[in-house]
């Protein structure tokens, strides 16, 4: 599989994962854009919003779980190309629900879809993009995820032009269905067919069964590797969830600065995304890994210590450096061996969006009780676990073989 690949049709490969891993996040900035909108429309309290937002969660977790086996019978630019395609039938309906028809079941619905076009089309281009670091001799992940953040953005910056410009939700939604399929139309051509298919024809080893695929949840290399992304996982989702309300509640600051405050960490995440690359190909995954966990316990430290936003500040941007490599350095550690890499990938992407999304709820739990900034040290724990353990993600052709 993809033996055959010259330089030129790598390049464009190469290319086109950048731009497919811009498309989701294209799409989760167009739905959180209108969801004041949205909630205005159903005239639905948090709590209502909050369980019409778990439908996401619920599909997202499904297409997570199934991911590893469609991808083994077709492939991975099958599995990214019917994604993005259920994604944008899920953004059709959040249109519909949301607007035309005000109904809070038909907005859970379209969710549920979206979440499980999202889910599998996550994992299938982490495979994507796995394969194309082998083929290309080179680390590529972290600027693949940095090639997310800046569709969130530009979802983003599309999201605030609609709603200055008095575009309708159902509208807004139709656009961003035609740019993806646009872009899916150009894009799929130039990625090789077959990626994380497995064949009784693969020379190298006999395809998995489902029970084989299953049972990487129980290798202890890839258990480590989950540990790893759920320590780093937890300490941007943490941020992405709490990060203006921890600063106006343990700051006394104004919104407008608490949201000041979670650009900068979204912009430190970008930047060290897109620097990762070069430092992993120089310096190596684990130090990576340990330097990013270091900064991130640092900027955690000077951010539930700090006595005022300038320092709390100075902190923010460390956290957001270091949480930056965890998740996709993970990813990459589970693609090493070609054979299962779909289930190995899909194991540690379910871990890590299991972080992000149960890890929240529970610190604003604890927050109730002790404040925000000290339930802080609950993800200073779990970025420990994580450094310490980074040793795991060494490259499997450089580990010692234990006898």
């Amino acid at each position: 599989m993809n033996h055959s690949l010259d330089r030129r049709q790598i390049h464009l490969w190469r290319i086109a994962i950048y731009f497919i891993f811009a498309l989701p996040g294209f799409t989760i900035a167009s739905w959180v854009s209108r969801t004041p909108a949205i909630r205005d429309t159903l005239g639905a309290t948090t709590a209502q919003m909050g369980w019409i937002i778990l439908g996401m969660a619920v599909g997202s977790i499904i297409g997570l779980l199934v991911a590893s086996h469609l991808i083994a019978h077709k492939g991975g630019r099958f599995v990214m190309v019917a994604g993005l395609m259920i994604s944008c039938v899920g953004l059709v309906v959040i249109g519909l629900g949301g607007s035309w028809l005000a109904n809070g079941i038909t907005v859970f619905v379209g969710l549920a879809v979206f979440g499980f076009g999202n889910g599998i089309c996550d994992v299938a281009m982490n495979v994507e993009g796995t394969a194309v670091e082998r083929a290309a001799h080179k680390s590529l992940l972290t600027g693949f995820h940095a090639a997310f953040s800046v569709g969130t953005l530009l979802g983003a910056l599309a999201g605030s032009a609609a709603i200055k410009a008095g575009i309708s939700v159902p509208v807004h939604m139709a656009i961003a269905v035609v740019v993806i399929i646009l872009s899916i139309l150009f894009l799929y051509r130039l990625v090789p067919a077959g990626t994380g298919k497995e064949t009784a024809g693969d020379t190298m080893a006999p395809p998995m069964s489902a029970r084989e695929r299953m049972s990487v949840w129980k290798e202890r290399r890839t258990v480590l590797i989950g540990i790893i992304v759920f320590g780093m996982a937890f300490a941007e989702g943490s941020a992405n969830d709490w990060l203006p309300l921890i600063m106006v509640d343990g700051y006394k600051t104004t919104p407008a600065m608490g949201s000041f405050a979670f650009g900068l960490f979204v912009a430190a995440m970008t930047i060290g995304r897109a620097s990762g690359d070069m430092l992993l190909d120089r310096f190596g995954r684990v130090a990576v890994l340990r330097a990013s966990a270091l900064l991130a316990i640092a900027g955690l430290l000077i951010v539930i210590l700090g006595q005022n936003y300038t320092v709390a500040a100075l902190g923010i941007v460390l956290w957001g450096l270091g949480a930056a490599f965890g998740f996709p350095v993970g990813l990459s550690a589970a693609g090493d061996d070609p054979r299962g890499v779909a289930a190995r990938v899909s194991a540690v992407a379910t871990v890590g969006y299991l972080a992000s999304l149960v890890g929240p709820p529970f610190l604003g739990l604890i927050g109730e009780s002790v404040g925000l900034l000290r339930a802080l040290f609950i993800v200073l724990i779990a970025v420990t676990a994580a450094g310490l353990l980074s040793q795991a993600a060494k490259p499997i052709g450089e580990q010692k073989q234990n006898p």
